[in-house]
């Protein structure tokens, strides 16, 4: 290293792109699910609380992979319930917005518009832990 030089962030060639295409399709997710409660048809802000389900989804997972040793090649009961919680707050997100139709509290083309949106959104989640989830340099373990 030369005197003065500041260290970089090294990361592998295929982090980049991966990085940007997870980071559009958040945002197009969201746009979705803004458009499913902005729009004047529709002006309900009843789908917001996915935002709830967004930020949870991720978390029973990577707890699991803090606790978890990995030498085992058996499943364990920690990364078992840790899926099972992330199925159901999955599950979940899909259901309230069907719910919140069936009620009449918001439009069924708003549900659709959001269930567009969720769809989108939980695929960027779960690209973001098949690019990012391995044991290399550049993992989302070192955060």
């Amino acid at each position: 290293m030369v005197c003065g030089s500041t260290p970089q962030l090294q990361t592998s060639s295929a982090s980049l792109p991966a990085l940007i295409s997870l980071s559009f399709g958040g945002a197009i997710g969201l746009m979705f699910l803004m458009l499913g409660c902005a729009l004047p048809v529709y002006d309900k802000y009843w789908p917001l609380f996915l935002l709830f389900f967004y930020i949870l989804s991720p978390i029973p997972y990577c707890i699991s992979r803090r606790v978890v040793d990995d030498t085992d090649s058996a499943s364990n009961a920690c990364k078992e319930l840790a899926i099972f919680l992330t199925t159901g707050i999955v599950i979940s997100a899909f259901g309230l917005p069907i719910v919140f139709a069936r009620a009449d509290v918001i439009e069924w083309g708003a549900c659709a518009l959001v269930l567009t949106g969720n769809v989108v959104i939980f695929g960027t989640i779960l690209g973001f832990f098949l690019v990012f989830g391995s044991n290399d340099d550049f993992s989302w373990q070192q955060w």
